[in-house]
């Protein structure tokens, strides 16, 4: 790989090359080149995964406050309709 600026450029024949200097057909060796290539930039780096794991966190933590003001309103209910249903305390 070559930095150019700020892209990076995937040098296929060179890899080609050391894939066949390794044992590989040519013809298998260029194929997984070109696939090397055609998938490089589509990868996550490692500040993609830091912010989907900020907002899963995030997420995460919504969810779990909506369930506890859920529950609690649910115990609520559920304690005042037992109160009404039986009575208060005499």
């Amino acid at each position: 790989m070559t930095t150019m600026g700020a892209a990076t450029v995937f040098d296929t024949l060179s890899t080609s090359r050391e894939l066949e200097s390794a044992g590989i057909a040519r013809q298998h060796a260029e194929a997984i080149a070109t696939a090397i290539a055609a998938a490089d930039g589509r990868a996550a780096s490692r500040a993609d995964l830091q912010a989907g794991l900020a907002e899963l966190k995030a997420d995460m933590l919504r969810m779990a406050i909506g369930v506890v003001i859920a529950q609690t309103a649910f115990t609520a209910g559920l304690t005042f309709g037992l109160v009404k249903l039986f009575g208060g305390a005499s």
